[in-house]
């Protein structure tokens, strides 16, 4: 679906049906937060009565540009046209009765949008988020890009939004500081038209195991403190691989024989993680990371593939340590536990079918939906 494009349902019964405009920072189809947060609903909402127009701040040419090394002036007009397209959204926000915000409206400054939203159009936001973007992930951020970020913008849309959904219950607790119409609202993966395994058996990969990451820009750094554990587990196995699929090539001193790197692409993508055997999900233990919706173990759980993750935050409710996954803190911790995967192909497929039933039950599509649904109740 492309950027503003509108679903009409009068065909289906629905001429009086209710209208939801979705602002979000990101092109359609591309960032992670936004396919599994809201978009992979837009079907559902159809069907139950709703027409929906969506709204990003970046288009697709900048964001291709974004987070690439130069084009300054590329990317400065980029910012230019989201703010002047979020001007002139407003014209058509009375016309919608719901405005779902993911994240924020704008990049940087104050939360002008969603004041003029709330406080002169008096619509009803529902406030969505992912992570603890009311502080920030980078410890030496400085004083001028602390201010410009205006962090404190989220405590104000969350006071003025009419209902946020919260994708843990850490930010849960913090959104009901302010809002007690707060509620958890999961990252959720479609089992059913996505994430669905293979009728058919990969065929071996000439007996490698194959552990991977999949993540973007903003979390490949957390691979660097995994690279000692990678190089213990190569002196003892020489047939292991670690697969890194981003959208930003890995910096880790590992040989390239057994780091392979693939870029993100959806048309592949559950092509490329069927592809691992191991899946892990390393994590600083801060504040930050208990923001964490535990994205990454819910796209390997959902295809049978057991998954090794820092026991921090949203983390150990997913995962039940030795059951359906792992959990680790220390360095012994994650070397005990990808060997005991390496060795073993029947523990792998064990943990991985537990997993499995854990996306099903808990965190799919289909599970949720009425969650979702309620969000405009």
């Amino acid at each position: 679906m492309e950027s503003g494009t509108v679903l009409r349902y009068e065909k289906l019964g629905y001429k009086n049906s209710k209208r939801i405009l979705f602002i979000c920072p990101y092109p359609l189809n591309q960032a992670p937060s936004q396919r599994f947060r809201f978009e992979q609903y837009f079907d559902t909402l159809g069907e139950n009565g709703f027409q929906i127009q969506s709204r990003p701040f970046i288009s697709l040419t900048t964001w291709k540009i974004l987070y690439t090394r130069g084009n300054l002036l590329g990317k400065t007009w980029g910012l230019i046209k989201g703010y002047l397209k979020r001007a002139l959204v407003l014209f058509i926000v009375p016309h919608f009765d719901y405005v779902f915000i993911h994240r924020e409206a704008s990049p940087l400054g104050p939360p002008w949008f969603e004041y003029i939203v709330a406080k002169v159009f008096n619509k009803k936001i529902i406030y969505d988020f992912d992570d603890a973007i009311w502080m920030s992930d980078k410890s030496m951020e400085n004083g001028f890009v602390k201010a410009l970020k205006w962090r404190k913008k989220i405590r104000q849309i969350i006071t003025w939004s009419w209902k946020i959904s919260c994708g843990n219950q850490f930010l849960l607790d913090y959104a009901i500081q302010f809002n007690q119409n707060s509620f958890l609202n999961p990252t959720t993966i479609d089992t059913e038209h996505l994430h669905k395994i293979p009728d058919v058996e990969i065929p071996n990969k000439k007996n490698t195991i194959v552990i991977g990451w999949t993540g973007s820009h903003s979390t490949i750094s957390y691979l660097k403190p995994f690279e000692t554990v990678f190089q213990t587990l190569l002196k003892k196995y020489s047939h292991i691989i670690l697969l890194v699929i981003s959208n930003q090539k890995p910096n880790l001193n590992i040989n390239s024989k057994s780091l392979h790197f693939v870029e993100w692409n959806p048309k592949s993508e559950i092509e490329d993680l069927l592809r691992i055997d191991i899946g892990i999900m390393p994590l600083p233990d801060d504040e930050w990371s208990r923001g964490k919706c535990g994205f990454k173990i819910l796209q390997y759980m959902s295809l049978n593939i057991p998954s090794v993750a820092s026991k921090v935050g949203v983390n150990e409710i997913i995962i039940k340590n030795g059951v359906n996954g792992y959990l680790c803190t220390t360095k012994d911790e994650w070397l005990s536990a990808l060997e005991e995967l390496i060795v073993d192909p029947e523990h792998r497929k064990q943990i991985g079918s537990r997993g499995k039933l854990t996306v099903d039950k808990y965190y799919s599509v289909s599970t949720n939906t009425d969650n979702f649904l309620d969000l405009f109740e």
